[in-house]
């Protein structure tokens, strides 16, 4: 690699006897008597020396002048004679309004340079033009001032013009601009060149051109207004108020004859007036004819200088200092969709690109309804205005906005304090622009009030422009007034509230039945709070869903524009609300499964021995008869049938999670989110695509969520359920076919039966009798199925009494005691022994209390009234006996995913959906609640299947 290396060396490096040689790239020495050239790239002769012969570089020959000839022509070929002395490089020089004369007219060099003065008066009136080769008519004003082409004393030159110190002038200008985000003030170099002169030709002539050049310094200096500054602004304010006689131009009571408009007026609440006084004479609308309506902004344009440039139609992107494609840059412009653009720019770039700064003044144009064009005039909100040059923001009270006009994209000017050629110190960048389209309130024909553009400036001290960079954004939003929306929301959720805390406490008060206890004590509010986090979850969701689907419907349907979309700064209420609702439903849906992994649940086996068998007995040498054991198989089979019904759902969870993002992603559901009037479900990959909402994103996915939900609901009850299976009631006529009953307490007093008792008598048979058994009973040959004589109902709603749950309390907790500290006393054998004694103690004891054989404890079957179905608890209390309610509804299914859809459902699409507000990732919400339903589930299974093992002692080596 050093083979092919070099030394790096700059022109700046080379010093003033050496030239940068370009063809090796590096330095080499000038010859004798000579210097670096101004280029750096060649050498030339030094003073007092001519030259003889140059070939560029250093093949330049040099030669000393003789003594009668100090002087070097200007082109440095020839010696000459200088009558008025030498520059600092060695050649003739001449007094202002003199020109230098080297040659006669036909070009023959002359021995001594001649100083010709311009003639300054009448009628010539020339003096040395800006190359100082020939004489030219002097300035005018010099003219009028002195009637010469001298501007003496006591007659001010100000920017190369000439003003009679007699007139009434302006007050003597600063020329400062202050750069409120450094904290730093400069005198800007063109300030001081052409800020007096623009007040003074501005004042004295109403001189457009210098007019505009003020009113451009003053836009440079962020329009500040200081009663005692006489800064630019402040000389634009003192013309202003001081040319009230001219008039006023196009009956706009702020733009004066001859001067830009810069202002409004400061009036207290006069922003307020411009913006909302009057519509904006144009209907918009999405649909029909109109669709893609353009807003035509013409931007006037202004160069620092004053000079008028052209009309600009803002869809080139002259206000986009981002690169984009045509295409998407005139979207920015379509009605109705929302643009936003930003990126990092380079400052060096920013250098190239505007050197020079250009002014805009910006309309947006319409047609009259005779077809004449007109001009309406869009106000500015310099977020930047300064006052008494304090930096200030004027804050959201439109009221104390003060609105201006003209702006710029770019200054690079204001900030150089020295020769304009250098890199300026100080750049303002315009970082943020918003143009905001707002709707005139309850408009039903597309009316809007005129748009306001709002404009953020950077100030950036340039210090490294290659490296340094500035983050810049445009954006195009349309805003309508959402207080109403936002008090129409409170109040539903007031009322919504208010109605859950009612069904709250008449949750509590059933749960209070169910448990047995009548004191309210610090599980009651506990529980209350519970009831009252899932409600309020669903109030929470209700608002949610509605707000997102009621936005989806009206903005993506309506023809003539009545509505925008909320701004995401007034989304944020939104979001809470999901946040507030997943986090509340997360709750519930934890307190759901809690108290499904902890029911009381116990399988009767009806089933008796058919005979007996003959026995020897242990360590006596004899042997008996006794009873024929009655088979497990039975009960381990009902028991493999629960556990595997225990997280059963009404709707297939992975269709739904597939089938919603295969609508999102492939049939292009989630183009319906964008911020944009267009409802076609396909979109261009060249077009623009608009921003997302979060508002649609979530009316869009829980819409879709609830659509596909309720068609699978539809699906499995109306025709899988009723053709294919029903795993729900396929349980309870396998618990009839194996002569099991299942008895569920969820509360301390309330739970479920399933009353299982075959009406053959016997389920431990073969396969010829089971078959003849179903023939028989096909046939109606044998008794009904119910718990009551002539009647099928099989599942019931049990209110059991104190005294039935206490005896229960206590076999049951011989039943699980083996888990208890006793363990650790008994031996294995002893504590199987007592688990089985336990066992058969708990399934005599349930089988003749549904027998009435315990007259204490008896029970009697009814229906539930209309209203105890409605709410859901039960106005009696079972204090002599416990109550069995006919249930048709198989509710056992309470204590399964099965009866908790609505909740689980709802978990679910919260879930999602702030996975995707989150990560605006549709795939990956789907996949993470894919993933939290299997998570869950299995949970639910491992743990649902020990409880019911340690609930019913059947072994888990059996459950598979």
């Amino acid at each position: 690699a050093r083979a092919f290396s070099l030394p790096l060396q700059r022109p700046a490096d080379c010093g003033p006897a050496r030239f940068f040689d370009a063809s090796r790239l590096a330095c080499g020495p000038c010859g004798a008597h000579q210097r670096q050239s101004g280029g750096g790239s060649s050498c030339v002769c030094e003073p007092g020396y001519r030259m003889v012969s140059s070939n560029g570089g250093s093949s330049v020959v040099c030669e000393k002048c003789p003594e009668n000839m100090n002087g070097v022509t200007q082109d440095g070929w020839n010696c000459i004679t200088c009558p008025k002395g030498l520059t600092s490089e060695g050649k003739c020089k001449c007094l202002d309004n003199e020109l230098l004369v080297e040659r006669s007219i036909d070009g023959i060099l002359l021995r001594e340079a001649l100083c010709v003065h311009c003639n300054g008066s009448a009628p010539s009136f020339s003096a040395s033009g800006v190359s100082g080769n020939r004489c030219v008519r002097c300035e005018q004003t010099f003219i009028n001032v002195s009637k010469s082409c001298d501007c003496s004393s006591p007659n001010i030159l100000a920017g190369g013009l000439c003003f009679s110190a007699r007139e009434s002038l302006p007050p003597k200008g600063l020329a400062t601009v202050r750069f409120g985000q450094l904290g730093i003030t400069l005198i800007s170099e063109w300030f001081l060149k052409n800020l007096q002169s623009s007040a003074y030709a501005c004042w004295l002539y109403s001189n457009l051109t210098a007019c505009q050049a003020l009113g451009n310094m003053c836009v440079m200096n962020m329009n500040s207004l200081s009663s005692s500054s006489t800064d630019a602004c402040g000389l634009f304010q003192y013309i202003y108020i001081n040319t009230a006689r001219i008039g006023i131009a196009h009956s706009i009571p702020y733009w004066r004859h001859n001067l830009p408009w810069l202002y409004y007026g400061d009036q207290p609440g006069l922003a307020s007036q411009v913006l909302e006084a009057n519509h904006f004479p144009t209907i918009f609308s999405f649909k029909g004819t109109d669709e893609d309506l353009k807003l035509q902004f013409l931007a006037a344009s202004f160069d620092a200088a004053g000079n008028f440039l052209k009309w600009q139609n803002l869809e080139g992107g002259i206000l986009q200092l981002c690169p984009d494609t045509q295409t998407k840059l005139n979207a920015a412009y379509t009605f109705g969709t929302t643009y936003q653009q930003s990126c990092k720019i380079s400052v060096s770039k920013i250098l190239l690109d505007f050197a020079n700064p250009v002014f805009y003044d910006l309309f947006l144009e319409y047609n009259d309804d005779n077809g004449q064009q007109y001009l309406w005039a869009v106000p500015v909100l310099n977020l930047n205005l300064q006052y008494s040059e304090m930096f200030v923001n004027q804050g959201s009270n439109m009221n104390n906005w003060l609105l201006t006009r003209r702006f710029f994209l770019v200054d690079a000017l204001s900030g150089r304090e020295n020769d304009l050629g250098k890199l300026p110190r100080v750049i303002r960048i315009a970082s943020k622009i918003t143009i905001s389209i707002r709707l005139v309130s309850h408009t039903q024909r597309g009316a809007i009030y005129p748009p306001l553009i709002t404009i953020a400036y950077t100030d950036v001290l340039v210090q490294n422009p290659e490296t340094q960079t500035v983050m810049v954004s445009f954006s195009v939003n349309y805003e309508m007034n959402q207080s109403e929306a936002q008090i129409q929301t409170d109040i539903t959720l007031g009322v919504l509230g208010g109605l859950a805390v009612l069904w709250s406490l008449l949750k509590t008060a059933g749960w209070k039945r169910r448990t047995g206890s009548s004191i309210i004590d610090l599980q009651t509010v506990f529980k209350f709070l519970l009831f009252y986090a899932g409600d309020l979850a669903n109030v929470f969701f209700i608002i949610t869903v509605g707000t997102g689907i009621y936005w989806l419907m009206f903005f993506k349907g309506q023809q003539f524009v009545s509505v925008f979309l909320p701004l995401p700064s007034q989304e944020e209420t939104f979001v809470t609300y999901i946040a507030c609702a997943f986090s509340l439903k997360a709750l519930q849906f934890l307190q759901l499964l809690v108290s499904q992994l902890t029911v009381d649940i116990f399988f009767i086996d009806w089933e008796r021995p058919k005979g007996k068998v003959l026995k020897a007995v242990e360590g006596e040498g004899v042997i008996k008869s006794t009873a024929a054991p009655v088979s497990i198989w039975r009960t381990y089979f009902i028991a493999n049938e629960w556990n595997e019904i225990q997280t059963v759902r009404k709707i297939n969870p992975l269709f739904q999670v597939l089938a919603v993002l295969f609508l999102l992603e492939v049939v292009g559901f989630s183009n319906l989110a964008l911020m944009d009037s267009s409802s076609s479900l396909t979109r261009s990959s060249e077009s623009y695509m608009a921003p997302w909402s979060r508002i649609l994103r979530f009316g869009v996915s829980a819409a879709l969520w609830l659509a596909i939900a309720f068609l699978q609901i539809i699906f499995f009850a109306v025709f899988y359920e009723r053709f294919v299976e029903d795993k729900i009631s396929q349980f309870v006529d396998l618990c009839c076919m194996s002569n099991i009953s299942v008895f569920l307490l969820s509360h301390n007093c309330f739970g479920y039966y399933i009353h299982g008792r075959s009406v053959h008598g016997h389920a431990d048979t073969n396969m010829e009798e089971m078959n003849m058994n179903l023939k028989r009973e096909a046939e109606n040959l044998c008794s009904q199925r119910g718990l009551l004589p002539n009647t099928d109902g099989q599942t019931f709603q049990i209110s059991i009494s104190r005294r039935m749950r206490l005896h229960y309390d206590r076999i049951h907790e011989t039943l699980t005691r083996k888990r208890g500290p006793t363990r650790l006393l008994d031996s294995s054998a002893n504590t199987f022994e007592q688990s089985t004694r336990a066992y058969n103690t708990m399934n005599k004891f349930l089988g003749s209390f549904i027998d009435h054989v315990h007259k204490e404890m008896d029970y009697i079957v009814k229906d539930k009234l209309l209203l105890e179905r409605i709410l859901n608890m039960e106005f009696m209390e079972p204090i002599e006996k416990s109550i069995f309610y006919n249930d048709e509804a198989q509710s056992f299914s309470d204590v399964l995913y099965y009866g908790n859809e609505t909740t689980l459902l709802i978990f679910d699409i919260l879930f999602f959906s702030i996975v995707d507000l989150a990560s605006q990732s549709f795939v990956l919400a789907a996949i993470l609640t894919y993933l939290q339903q299997e998570i869950f589930r299995f949970l639910r299974n491992i743990l649902g299947q020990k409880n019911l093992v340690s609930k019913t002692l059947v072994d888990e080596r059996f459950l598979i």
